[in-house]
């Protein structure tokens, strides 16, 4: 049904756009390899290297990004890293194999970011939203769902409603947002599997009515939390021209009307 409301010319470029932006950040999820469990026990202690390695990569990345996205990937790396000791430290959501926050985590999040931002405004993305977002739903509803049945991971699923509920009025977000929503399912697969981190058995290690699966499906709630306050932050750092924006924007609409 996707394929069919799409031709199949835009579809692969839009596949190509998609793996050009997320595919590199999926391969990179294989890294967590050189810090989970096994490697460290059999081969030598390595967490010192992936930070290294996301370091590297979240440079070479600020250096090809726009002005925008170079901002916008330095805010979420500040959040990330105070969000992280926040709902690790503090709240006890989920606990890393050293029980402390490694810096390729919210060096990572900005990496995220500018990625799922540069194919959520590319033209062909755009053009095709609504059928891109009906297939994310359909993915999101599917894997929510199949967690709650299987792994009776009733936290993952209620997180999900949440998701959909935050962005029921949110129209423009739901692009980036779904997609977010599909990467850090990947992502949460590869690093809990390898023994990275891992998650308790209820929500938050306390709510015995929320039993929740190794990861939960709709952890990517907290993420959107956190890029919803780089939205926020951005704006109110410049926000003389976002209230110029708003201005022409509505200009523009009284001369339609």
């Amino acid at each position: 049904m996707f394929s069919l409301k799409i031709p199949k010319e835009d579809l692969k470029k839009i596949l190509i756009i998609f793996f050009r932006e997320a595919g590199l950040f999926i391969a990179a999820v294989f890294l967590l390899f050189i810090d989970g469990v096994y490697f460290n026990e059999h081969i030598f202690k390595s967490q010192l290297l992936l930070n290294i390695l996301m370091g590297l990569a979240f440079i070479a990345m600020l250096y090809r990004a726009t002005p925008r996205v170079r901002e916008l990937m330095v805010i979420a790396v500040i959040l990330g890293f105070v969000g992280e000791h926040f709902f690790s430290k503090v709240l006890g959501m989920y606990t890393y194999r050293l029980e402390n926050v490694p810096l390729y985590v919210p060096f990572g999040h900005g990496v995220l970011y500018a990625r799922i931002f540069r194919f959520s405004k590319a033209s062909l993305v755009k053009k095709y939203h609504k059928e891109i977002e009906s297939f994310l739903i359909l993915v999101m509803v599917t894997v929510s769902t199949i967690y709650l049945i299987l792994l009776n991971d009733v936290f993952g699923f209620v997180m999900t409603v949440f998701v959909f509920l935050i962005l029921w009025k949110r129209p423009k977000d739901r692009l980036f947002f779904f997609s977010m929503y599909v990467l850090v399912v990947i992502l949460e697969i590869g690093g809990t599997a390898f023994g990275a981190w891992k998650w308790p058995n209820i929500g938050f290690g306390v709510f015995e009515f929320l039993p929740s699966n190794n990861p939960p499906s709709g952890i990517s709630l907290f993420y959107f939390l956190l890029d919803i306050g780089c939205f926020v932050i951005y704006i109110l750092i410049h926000q003389k021209a976002w209230k110029r924006l708003k201005s022409i924007k509505k200009q523009q609409l009284k001369s339609v009307l």
